[in-house]
Order: C-alpha cells, then sequence, then structure tokens
C-alpha cells in the first residue's frame, strides 16, 4: 500500500498511510475501536477501494479474510461448508493420482513430470495431503465434531465463526486476514490456533485484543493511531516497551497513555518477566528429568505426582475480618444429562478477585446465574449475605436502545455522575472510556458492539456494589479500553468474580481461579493462569511419554542384563548401515535435482525409492537407539 487514504463520510480513517506484507510475517494490528483496524483489512483483500494511493498485490496471490458474520448456502452440514471451501485440493489430488498412472505409461514425458511438479508444490505449499486427518482434527479442536452432520446455519454466532475459522485455516491462503478470531474460543481451541499459525507458517495479520496472542505470535505490530500508522519489531511486550521509549521521546503529548503503559510494564517487569524465569527453570528442570525418566520409568511417576502437587498447591490466604459475601456448601447442578457443577463447596469474601475459567460449555456461565439468584441448584446450600450485585453479561441487558448516553447515565436528569466517592460531568467520566463529546446525544441502539460494551462498563462503575460479576467482559473490546477496565476493577473494593478466556486479563486481574475441570468438577487454584495451563500442558505430556514407556518396558519375569548375541551384532553394524543409507538418500537427492540424471532413471522410480530408503533409515536408528537405552539402562541398574 502507497500513500493510501480513507474517510467515511466526514471522518478520516486511514491518512496516506504506507504499508506492506512479506511472506511469512505475522503481523497484529491494535488501536482503539474505530481507528480504521477493520477497514486496513477490508483494503488489503479489496472488500473496500481507497480514496486515494494505490495497492499492488502479487500476481496469483490469494487472501482471504474471516468474516466477523459469517453465512453460509442453505441447507448444508457444518462438514459440507468446510469441505465444500476444500474443492481445489481435492481436485489436485484427483489430477496428481492420474498423472502418476499416466506417467506409468509414459516415464520420459517432460510435460507430465512438469504438472507433477507443480500440484506437488501446491499441495506441499497448502499442507493439503492428508485432508481428511485435518478436517477431523479441526473439527475435533475447534469441539464441532459433534455438530459435523448438523446445519450450519442452526448453529450459534460463535460456533458459525468456529466453522468459517476452521474453513479458512485448512485452505492456507497465502495471505490470510484474521478479525477478532479468538473471540468464542476457549483457552485450549486459542493454543490450538496459535499451534496451526506458527506450525503451518502462515502468512497473516491479525486484529486482536488477546496480548499473550499477539506476544505469541506476532512478528510485528502495527499500531493504528490517530489517522497514522506505526510499526513495532517483535511481540505485544516488545511493543509496550518501544511503545513506551517513543512516549518517553515525545514527553508530555501523550500523558494518559504513558500512565496506562507504565502499569503495564511495571505488571509485566514484575508478573510475567518473573513467572517467565520460573517457567524456564521448571522447563529446564524437566528436560533434564525426562532424559533420566528414560533411564527408569518410575521417575516419571515422580515427576508428575510433583507437578500434580505444584498444580494443587494453594496459598494459605489471611481473612483479615472480610465481609462474607457467598458461602456455597456442596452444591451441585445438572442440566440434562450433563454434569455442570459437582459437591462444589468455597467462600467468596468482599476483596476476592475471582476468575471462573476451562472449555466453552463446562458450566461457568451457569455458576454465575446461580450466584445471581437466576438458576436454582439441585443440592446443596447457598448462603448469600446482604449483598448488591452488578452484572456485566455479553448481550449488555443493562442497556435501554432508545435512551441516549446523557439519559442513560444521568435518568433523573442534570449532567452529573458519582464514581468511586468523586462527582463527575458525564463528558469528563465518559473521556475516560474513550468517548468523545458528540456521542452524549446519540442513541444506545446505533453503537457498535464495542461500543455498546464499554457504555455497559462505564455505566456499572457508576453505581454501589459489593460484588461484580462480569461475564466474557473483554469480548468486543480494544486494547486501550481493556486497560481502563482493568485499572477500575484492580481499584474496586469489593470482589470481582468474572468469566472470561483472556488469559493475559485472567492474569493480570485474579487472585483466585475456579476451574472447570469437566464433569462437574470444579478445583480452586491460586496460581496464575498461564502458569496453571503451562503445568496442565507438561502433564499431559508426562502422561503420554510415561503411557509410550510402559508400553517399551520388557514384560519377561526374567530380567535382562545384558544385549543378547544377536542384538550385540546389530548394535555393531547398525553405524555402518546407517552411514550407507544415508549416503544413498543424498544420491538420490541430487539425482532428483538433476533433470538428465531422473529422466534417464524415471521420476517415480527414484522417488519411491527415495521415500522407501528413508523409512529403512528411521528404523535403523530407532533400532540403534533403542540398543542404546537397553546398554544405558543395565550400566545404571
Amino acid at each position: 500500500m502507497h500513500e493510501i487514504s480513507k474517510q467515511y463520510e466526514a471522518q478520516k480513517v486511514l491518512c496516506s498511510i504506507d504499508f506492506h506484507i512479506e511472506e511469512g510475517e505475522r503481523i497484529a494490528i491494535v488501536g482503539k475501536n474505530g481507528s480504521g483496524k477493520s477497514t486496513l483489512l477490508k483494503l488489503i483483500d479489496k472488500t473496500i477501494e481507497p480514496d486515494d494511493g494505490e495497492i499492488i498485490t502479487q500476481n496469483g496471490i490469494k487472501i482471504k479474510r474471516l468474516q466477523q458474520m459469517p453465512s453460509f448456502p442453505s441447507n448444508i452440514t457444518v462438514r459440507e461448508a468446510i469441505e465444500n471451501e476444500l474443492t481445489e485440493f481435492k481436485q489436485a489430488h484427483e489430477r496428481y493420482n492420474q498423472l502418476i498412472l499416466d506417467l506409468a505409461n509414459n516415464p520420459d514425458n517432460k510435460l507430465l513430470q512438469e504438472e507433477i511438479h507443480q500440484i506437488t508444490t501446491f499441495l506441499d505449499l497448502h499442507n493439503a495431503w492428508n485432508l481428511d486427518d485435518r478436517i477431523e482434527r479441526i473439527l475435533r479442536e475447534f469441539d464441532l465434531k459433534k455438530y459435523e452432520h448438523k446445519d450450519v446455519n442452526l448453529l450459534s454466532g460463535g460456533e458459525q465463526r468456529r466453522v468459517a475459522l476452521a474453513s479458512l485455516l485448512l485452505q492456507k491462503p497465502d495471505v490470510l486476514l484474521l478479525d477478532e478470531p479468538t473471540n468464542h474460543l476457549d483457552v485450549y481451541m486459542v493454543e490450538f490456533l496459535e499451534e496451526i499459525l506458527i506450525k503451518d507458517k502462515y502468512t497473516f495479520v491479525v486484529i486482536s485484543h488477546d496480548r499473550y496472542f499477539i506476544d505469541r505470535l506476532a512478528t510485528r505490530v502495527v499500531e493504528i493511531e490517530e489517522c497514522k500508522l506505526r510499526s513495532f519489531n517483535g511481540g505485544y511486550e516488545s511493543y509496550l516497551a518501544q511503545k513506551q521509549q517513543l512516549l518517553y521521546n515525545m514527553q508530555k503529548e501523550h500523558e494518559t497513555l504513558i500512565k496506562i503503559l507504565k502499569k503495564e510494564e511495571e505488571w509485566l517487569r514484575r508478573g510475567v518477566k518473573a513467572r517467565l524465569k520460573r517457567n524456564e527453570g521448571r522447563k529446564a528442570r524437566i528436560m533434564q528429568m525426562r532424559q533420566q525418566a528414560k533411564k527408569n520409568p518410575s521417575l516419571i511417576r515422580q515427576m508428575s505426582l510433583e507437578l500434580q502437587r505444584e498444580l494443587m498447591a494453594k496459598e494459605d490466604k489471611k481473612i483479615n475480618k472480610q465481609k462474607l459475601l457467598f458461602e456455597m456448601e456442596h452444591i451441585s447442578k445438572t442440566l440434562g444429562d450433563k454434569v455442570l457443577i459437582k459437591d462444589f463447596s468455597t467462600r467468596i469474601l468482599q476483596k476476592d478477585k475471582i476468575a471462573i475459567v476451562g472449555p466453552n460449555g463446562a458450566g461457568k456461565s451457569t455458576l454465575l446465574k446461580i450466584m445471581l439468584g437466576e438458576m436454582d441448584i439441585d443440592s446443596g446450600k447457598i448462603k448469600k449475605g446482604d449483598i448488591k450485585i452488578g452484572y456485566f453479561d455479553q448481550s449488555r441487558s443493562m442497556l435501554k436502545d432508545d435512551k441516549t448516553l446523557i439519559e442513560t447515565f444521568c435518568p433523573m436528569g442534570g449532567d452529573r455522575v458519582e464514581v468511586r466517592g468523586k462527582n463527575f460531568h458525564v463528558y469528563g467520566y465518559l473521556k475516560q472510556f474513550l468517548f468523545p463529546k458528540e456521542f452524549l446525544d446519540k442513541k444506545i441502539g446505533i453503537l457498535s458492539g464495542g461500543e455498546k460494551s464499554r457504555v455497559a462498563l462505564a455505566l456499572l462503575f457508576t453505581k454501589d456494589y459489593d460484588v461484580l460479576i462480569l461475564d466474557e467482559p473483554t469480548n468486543d473490546l480494544d486494547i486501550p479500553t481493556i486497560n481502563i477496565l482493568e485499572e477500575y476493577l484492580m481499584d474496586f473494593k469489593g470482589a470481582v468474580i468474572f468469566v472470561s478466556h483472556d488469559r493475559y486479563f485472567v492474569d493480570k486481574l485474579a487472585d483466585k481461579l475456579f476451574i472447570f475441570k469437566g464433569n462437574g468438577v470444579i478445583e480452586e487454584s491460586y496460581i496464575p493462569y498461564s502458569e496453571y495451563l503451562e503445568i496442565e500442558k507438561n502433564l499431559k505430556t508426562l502422561q503420554t511419554f510415561e503411557k509410550e514407556i510402559t508400553k517399551k518396558e520388557p514384560k519377561k519375569e526374567k530380567k535382562q542384563t545384558k544385549l543378547s548375541y544377536k542384538e550385540k551384532l546389530q548394535y555393531e553394524q547398525l553405524p555402518d548401515e546407517i552411514d550407507e543409507l544415508e549416503h544413498k538418500i543424498s544420491q538420490l537427492n541430487e539425482c532428483l535435482s538433476e533433470p538428465k540424471c531422473y529422466e534417464e532413471k524415471g521420476l517415480v522410480k527414484i522417488s519411491e525409492e527415495l521415500e522407501y530408503t528413508k523409512e529403512i533409515l528411521e528404523e535403523k536408528i530407532e533400532r540403534y537407539l533403542e540398543l542404546e537405552e537397553k546398554i544405558e539402562s543395565f550400566k545404571s541398574n
């Protein structure tokens, strides 16, 4: 993009900006809602045209965008909706198979060889060889398997977005444009999305408020501010550091933003960096223990137990005579045949900041409704003090579409609001939530989803509550607004109970977790959420590792103390055999790069011989390592 400008009526969104995407880049776009983030994506995929400037796209490049509200043809199942977008790959598979047969009958045909090479490159580039396996996995990871034969148009909006995202990932376009892809994904789905985007080397541009997601994935952060773009190398933490340096250089031009960034940096320095340092130490210990575990499977079980204990560890917290808000004793709740809460007991005190986390559909929102008195429990007891509860739900039900902002905040007239003991003019207060003065007379009904969320949260803090209950409060918010929300919640004197999949938000705010483990089990934990997820991932790896080693353990009653004659002979001969196979593979690869060589011997024949030789080499190496492990185990015993 060169000198691109775009405006809507009188509002300038982008002013003479330059922007480029290179192959392999992972670009995160950040900025306030309404700053032009979605406009930039629509310009890239040519959904809209610029008012001025030039956009140059390399010939043949495919650019696809995840729609906020995807649409599907009628009478089509989830699986069909995905498979219909993959017809190009299926046709390529069919053509490839036909070409291989044709080449077998005419091995010297250069045109056939060239077309096979083109199709192979195309399928490699899009990772499209094992389509059925990839479809199965993505249906499973995005919790869509149970809906695969259901009409896609009967799914919820969030589920339809997951179908659209799954389809785009399987297509693997040259440039993927993602607008808030982590909305409606739980943390496990987000981790899968991160894994696939990195592992399969996607080139993409993403708009996201998930700061851990940006930090892990982004090679570059591009900020849209006041109609201009500013580029920062690295992820979110690097962006914060560079932005703070930039802001210091600009001195006092943006004092409010400096204040926010100072708080972010302080938390990152004291919290995230310290935890990352501890995590690195734990990972190093785990790697060392894994090496030992290869020699003695019992060490794996010991390590697993130690991690379990760490996961279950709880800090002793002083009550300090805090007001008791809720006491739950052995409560249970089942909906249909699904157990959501089973025998759960807890106490919630005045200053608790509790995050309720776990997979989608586990029962998190049900627990909130029970606390609000909107849903009865099947068994157990709930004691609730004389308390006032403020509730923020995803539908923002506390707002009335026919009211203006001024009527919403001053229903009895006037233009002043009371917030945390201070009296503000409505505009002065709403300015903190990034609303300009001209919004005061706007009706709620014409605002965007993100703007409505900002109004609802701002309204929540004008009321006098003992406890705030929030259901996915960061959805539809930009990062600057989330920073403001975090500041208000950290200063709030009562309890805060919230459901969220935003790991950064949870880490920063929560001092306690209610973790929905499935089958009604809720675990309490006091460790940071990202650290809990890391331990959980390590445990899963260990369990898999333990199963693999247990399978390999000899089941003979008589203990073997040395290699048999046959094994000893194998151990001595295998290094030479491996060298020979590696040399042969090198020769075959050289032949494949020389047209004269592969034309003489036949492309298909050489390719088949190469694959067969690689398989034999893998088997030999695996056998050699098995024998080496045996020798080491004899020494240690």
